[in-house]
Parts: structure tokens; C-alpha cells; sequence
């Protein structure tokens, strides 16, 4: 009798640590910096992003928000990174489209973006701008249709890489347009940028937050955004479904993550101090300036994201299935 009575106190006292525990995380947490991993390099569209609502959330968790450049392989390093980390709540990854395609692109992946994750929120949505070279002979999406047709895999459409929502809009945008264009992988949104805009390349799907400042200066053309509707940062642009490619639609969305394990506290107070940093003006000002926008308030959860993530997925298999490449 003694022995149960031991082992029933033993439980009590554990039950009781661990309410005790949990309570505590949720009324101090955090007591230190939190790290914020970014998959891409410093400067880039996700990296900005990612600095712009740092900050905001900073002020509010009362804990600096580190961004961490962890970059390499389409994003899979810093997926891998996070998920092996300690789930504590102070680790959390920020990725777009990537954790969609990865599985797909990727035969050899060391975690599995729908498994070894707690989900958070999604971010924003960022609209894609098919851009060109200043001096193509094309002056509108009618035209640049013609002569696509006409010069095939004489055209060229660059990428920031195997994997990239660039490239992916690219093979989609292939297939819609049904010509065949020599594509050209960049290490990157910026080298692949640069090449545009040095007339090394004909073409470029990329998002507003790397095109718009380059389309306002008049150093490139723009035949039209992904969206399904066109654009208040640039209303006089046509989407291209409504130029002849209906349906068409590529939107850069992202999400944050934390490792699988990360208390419930951790992950509500995180939640909570994104979805303020989202209303704060500054932020707010600093994103519309981007061309990014807030998704509805039924995304920025984690059931939200876990239910586009696995919408997604099963979206761009058969995409990259198509196109018959693999990252590894």
C-alpha cells in the first residue's frame, strides 16, 4: 500500500511540476532572444519580409527577433536546421512556397515539411511580375506572346534557381503560353535580377517586392502580374489572365514554422505578436510598398497554414512531376 501510495505521489508532484511549468512559460516567456531563421540571403525579398516584422515584434514580445541567414539547397538547410532544433520557442523559420515544392523537388529530404513542424501563421502574400529586358523588341503581353512563338528556345527566361517560385512560374508560365523557351538558373533573385538588367536575359517571373523598384525606375518592362486581379500598387497593369491566359495564378505566400515539440505557449505568443507586428502602420506602410498583402484572418493560424501547406503540395507535385527535374 505504502508503494502505491509513493507512486501516486510521485505522479501528483509531476502533474503538478509540469502545470507549474507550463503556467510559468506562459506568463514569462521569452526571457531571451528569439531566433527567427531565414532560408535565403540577406537583402532578398523573404529576407526583408522577415526584418520588417522582426522588428515590429521585438517591441511587442519585449525579446529581440534575430534574423538568421541560414542559406543553400532551395531552403532545405534551413528547414532542416529548424526542425532539428531545440523546440523550446526560441527558434522559429520563416519560408515561402519552398516547403510546398520540396518534397516534389527533392528525392533525398531529411525532414518532411508536413510532419516535423509545428505550424504558426501565415505571413503575406506577395504577387509575381512577369518582367522583361528594357530594349525587347515586345511592347506589350499580345506582342511578347507573337514573339515567343516565334523565336521558341531562343528566348530567354531566367530563375533564381531550381525550386525557386520564380522558376516555378516559369515552367508554369510555359505551359500556359505553350512555347518553348530556354530557361537560365540563377544563384538567386539578385544575380538573376542583374542579368535582366544588363540584357543578358530576355525575360523574369519574379515578386513585386524584387521588381517593383526596378519596373518604377523604367529599368525593365512589365507585361503583366500573376494575380487574379490586378494590383493597387500598379492599377494599370493588366494580369495575365486577362491578357490571354485565364486562370493564371502565382502568388509567393509565406509562412513560420517551429520545430515539432515547441510548447503551445510558445507558438500562441509568437502567433500573437505576428499578427500585431501585421496591423502595426509602419509595418503595414512598409509591406503595401511591396506589393504584399495580409492574408484574411482564418490564414493566420496555425490550422490556417497547415491547411494551405498541404493544399499546396498537392498542387505543385504534378507541376514539377511535369517538368521531369529534381533539385538533388
Amino acid at each position: 500500500m505504502k508503494s502505491i501510495r509513493k507512486i501516486l505521489f510521485a505522479s501528483l508532484c509531476t502533474l503538478a511540476t509540469l502545470a507549474v511549468s507550463t503556467a510559468a512559460l506562459a506568463q514569462a516567456y521569452p526571457t531571451k532572444p528569439i531566433t527567427l531563421v531565414v532560408p535565403f540571403s540577406a537583402g532578398g525579398p523573404t529576407d526583408v519580409v522577415a526584418r520588417t516584422l522582426g522588428a515590429a515584434m521585438t517591441r511587442s514580445l519585449g525579446q529581440t527577433v534575430v534574423v538568421e541567414n541560414k542559406t543553400g539547397a532551395g531552403g532545405t538547410i534551413a528547414a532542416a536546421y529548424t526542425a532539428r532544433a531545440t523546440p523550446d520557442g526560441y527558434t522559429f523559420l520563416i519560408h515561402h512556397n519552398g516547403m510546398a515544392t520540396a518534397p516534389a523537388l527533392y528525392r533525398k529530404l531529411s525532414y518532411k515539411p508536413l510532419a516535423d513542424f509545428e505550424y504558426v501563421s501565415q505571413v503575406i502574400d506577395v504577387p509575381m511580375t512577369l518582367v522583361g529586358r528594357k530594349d525587347l523588341p515586345a511592347k506589350d503581353f499580345k506582342e511578347l506572346m507573337a514573339y515567343a512563338k516565334a523565336k521558341g528556345e531562343k528566348v530567354n527566361l531566367a530563375h533564381a534557381g531550381l525550386g525557386a517560385v520564380s522558376h516555378l512560374c516559369g515552367v508554369l508560365l510555359r505551359q500556359a503560353m505553350d512555347v518553348s523557351m530556354t530557361t537560365i538558373p540563377y544563384q538567386g533573385t539578385g544575380p538573376a535580377m542583374n542579368a535582366l538588367l544588363a540584357g543578358q536575359v530576355d525575360l523574369l517571373c519574379d515578386q513585386t517586392t524584387s521588381t517593383t523598384p526596378h519596373i518604377k525606375a523604367g529599368m525593365v518592362k512589365l507585361f503583366g502580374v500573376t494575380t487574379p486581379t490586378r494590383l493597387k500598387t500598379l492599377p494599370d497593369t493588366p494580369t495575365l489572365a486577362e491578357q490571354g491566359l485565364p486562370g493564371f495564378q502565382v502568388v509567393v505566400w509565406h509562412g513560420i514554422y517551429a520545430p515539432k515539440g515547441t510548447p503551445k505557449e510558445a507558438i500562441d505568443k509568437f502567433g500573437a505578436a505576428l499578427r500585431t507586428a501585421l496591423k502595426d502602420p509602419t509595418v503595414a506602410k512598409r509591406l503595401d510598398e511591396l506589393g504584399a498583402v495580409v492574408p484574411p484572418d482564418d490564414k493566420l493560424t496555425p490550422t490556417g497554414l497547415q491547411t494551405w501547406l498541404e493544399k499546396e503540395t498537392l498542387r505543385y507535385a504534378p507541376v514539377i512531376k511535369a517538368a521531369g527535374q529534381f533539385a538533388d
